[in-house]
């Protein structure tokens, strides 16, 4: 049994510094790059992208809304050319400079609001996956299972994979709580790390309400902007591998 285990990196811009990507770096095993629209800058990209390589951890463009001053939290309304264009001009930047530093994108990953969005929304997914069609037809991207973006994805060819969230609260539909919700994001390390053991081996998550929801993932998130990363991260690793799973990048 294999899981990969993913977390949002490189969320930093300019002097302010979120989250430790280095100490990350060394339990993930697949990188979230935040590529600058969201969160980032040239040099931090290039920063997380040199230590990935340094680690042989596997580097993901995070595209998102161009939304810095929400953190892309914040749900837009695009034309589906712009929002293509946007995430395409993302992914090339990112890949570039990883390449620079003898590495590579190998996957996308939506993030926080666009991320949520083409969950559900059809024409936004196909333009994110135009963007990926469009510079790399082999790269796949990661969502949550049962998303719009499979179905297009499908369509024009291009692989997906799923995820689950070991530090988000779930509905009982399978979608993660609002984040502005109580209780939307976990900060337990014991907590966490024993959701993320149940959605690699037993393929379920409990809900809000209490009942039991399919989890059908290859990939963990933990969010390495959620105060306490580092311990959370460690925490799901090795619960995981003291449950017998191997933990892997999928790409």
């Amino acid at each position: 049994m294999e899981i990969d285990l993913n977390a949002d990196l490189g969320e930093g811009f300019g002097i302010w510094r979120l989250g430790d990507d280095e100490a990350l770096l060394d339990v993930v095993t697949s990188a979230n790059v935040a590529c600058g629209f969201h969160a980032g800058d040239p040099a931090t990209i290039r920063r997380t992208c040199a230590a990935a390589v340094d680690r042989g951890v596997s580097i993901g463009a995070q595209v998102s809304y161009r939304d810095l001053a929400g953190f892309g939290r914040r749900e837009m309304e695009m034309d589906p050319e712009d929002l293509c264009a946007e995430v395409l001009y993302q992914l090339a930047a990112v890949d570039g400079i990883a390449r620079a530093m003898g590495g590579r994108v190998s996957y996308v990953k939506p993030h926080g609001a666009l991320y949520n969005r083409i969950c559900r929304d059809p024409e936004q997914a196909a333009a994110v996956v135009a963007a990926v069609a469009d510079y790399d037809q082999s790269l796949p991207v990661l969502s949550l299972p049962g998303s719009a973006v499979h179905e297009v994805a499908a369509g024009e060819g291009l692989t997906t994979v799923a995820e689950a969230f070991a530090d988000r609260a779930y509905t009982p539909a399978g979608a993660l709580v609002p984040r502005r919700s109580p209780g939307a994001v976990l900060h337990d390390p014991d907590t966490v790390a024993a959701r993320a053991v149940r959605m690699a081996t037993a393929r379920v998550v409990t809900a809000v309400d209490g009942s039991q929801v399919p989890v059908e993932a290859r990939s963990i998130c933990v969010h390495g902007d959620t105060p306490g990363a580092v311990r959370l991260a460690r925490a799901v690793r090795e619960g995981l591998t003291q449950a017998g799973v191997t933990v892997r990048a999928f790409a």
